[in-house]
């Protein structure tokens, strides 16, 4: 089985409005595909080389643009971006928010399989084309839309406010830390994405007492026990990465980091059917941890050995989750991760030391992609202003639905292994 190594890549700056820019999805693509060929050192003639040997193919994530922008056909956009595109072979991956995760999982298991020595990966979406409600609706198609999300405004900030209440009942937590501890998750976040030069909310204010001040008129409710504070944003955006067997890496004269682990589960659709299938685990999301679970047992490691961690905090309920379901504390005991700075910037176990979803931004068919790309980044000392200290190994975390689909990525240095 050949080791996946991870060349390079990039992502665009998630602060901008494609739209209002006049600019569409080939444009997107376009640029990310540039600087994402130019990080890894590759050309355009190379793709045209390794295509005539057939060693290279395509791999697009991306969730919903034919309601977003009115395009399908995904895989074969990219003849649009460069004729080096035309022949190789390229697809669509569609998992909702972990679309991205789906199309890496593709592309590293060709490369694992020897069918392919290099793989490109991009996700997007551009999703300012529509006003919020419009939006939001379309991403009811991540639920069982029927009876989820049709006509009901703002479905998804509904289904994590319920996942909120059902880690309030399961643990028996107290209230008031609980709501106390998504609103550090929250500041974390908004604070560590100042530190991104591509986060959206580089720019944005954020602190505990606004993060606490759900209900006031600059933190509304938006469902259930959450509010805006607790949500990730709206977002245009595209990431990409290149994926090159050890041959391949050892050509282009690269020492690059490996996946060293994965993991993919899929739980009930409705969240419902998921609470009550969760009611005799210890976990929220018992098949969130058993993705954790499959990649750590892929890899040989264990949480301990992970320097630090990106997970889809699409909700600050989901990132609380997540705690428990990566191995850094016990189940019902996520506060006490938080509130002792475990999972800070300067922690033991930093989370999303990018700003996650909530502070860098969730183009939703990207966000997996780049997840993946900064577990790559801090491994190679890219990151810039929000560079950890010689990380060895990295976990992601990408999900979609309501913790349906369960996409898990370990990345680290060889010389760890």
């Amino acid at each position: 089985m050949n080791t996946v190594c991870v060349a390079g890549g990039a992502q665009t700056d998630f602060e901008r409005n494609w739209t209002k820019e006049g600019k569409g999805a080939v444009a997107l693509l376009t640029e990310v595909m540039d600087d994402a060929l130019a990080d890894a050192g590759i050309a355009y003639e190379d793709i045209r080389r390794w295509n005539r040997n057939n060693q290279v193919a395509l791999f697009v994530g991306n969730f919903i643009a034919e309601l977003y922008v009115g395009q399908g056909h995904l895989g074969s956009l990219l003849t649009e971006v460069n004729p080096a595109f035309y022949g190789v072979p390229s697809a669509r991956y569609e998992a909702a928010c972990a679309s991205g995760a789906a199309a890496l999982d593709a592309a590293a298991a060709r490369i694992r399989a020897g069918d392919y020595d290099a793989a490109i990966v991009v996700g997007w979406e551009l999703m300012k084309t529509v006003e919020s409600r419009i939006c939001a609706d379309y991403l009811g198609r991540a639920a069982f839309y029927e009876t989820e999300a049709l006509g009901i405004d703002f479905p998804f900030p509904k289904l994590f406010g319920r996942l909120a209440d059902e880690i309030l009942r399961k643990y028996r937590l107290d209230e008031n830390r609980f709501m106390d501890a998504l609103a550090a998750i929250s500041v974390k976040n908004y604070a560590n994405a100042k530190r991104n030069p591509l986060a959206q909310t580089r720019k944005w204010f954020m602190n505990t007492e606004q993060a606490r001040a759900r209900g006031g008129e600059t933190n509304i409710i938006v469902g259930g026990r959450l509010a805006v504070s607790d949500c990730s944003q709206v977002t245009d955006g595209a990431a990409a990465v290149v994926l090159v067997s050890e041959k391949l890496a050892a050509e282009l004269g690269r020492k690059c980091p490996v996946i060293k682990g994965y993991g993919h589960r899929v739980a009930p659709m409705r969240f419902e059917e998921k609470m009550r299938e969760s009611a005799d685990s210890p976990y929220i999301l018992p098949w969130t941890r058993q993705a954790v679970l499959d990649a750590y047992a892929r890899s040989g490691l264990s949480a301990a050995d992970m320097d630090f961690f990106e997970t889809h905090d699409c909700f600050t309920s989901s990132e609380y989750a997540a705690v428990s379901a990566f191995g850094i504390a016990e189940p019902g005991g996520e506060c006490r991760a938080i509130e002792d700075g475990t999972i800070a910037f300067d922690g033991l176990k930093p989370v999303n030391p990018s700003g996650g979803l909530i502070g860098g931004g969730h183009p939703v068919g990207a966000s997996g992609v780049r997840m993946f790309l900064d577990l790559y980044k801090q491994l190679t000392g890219k990151a810039g202003g929000y560079q950890l200290l010689r990380p060895q190994n990295g976990m992601m975390l990408n999900i979609g639905g309501s913790a349906t689909t369960n996409y898990v990525f370990i990345v680290g240095n060889e010389e760890t292994k």
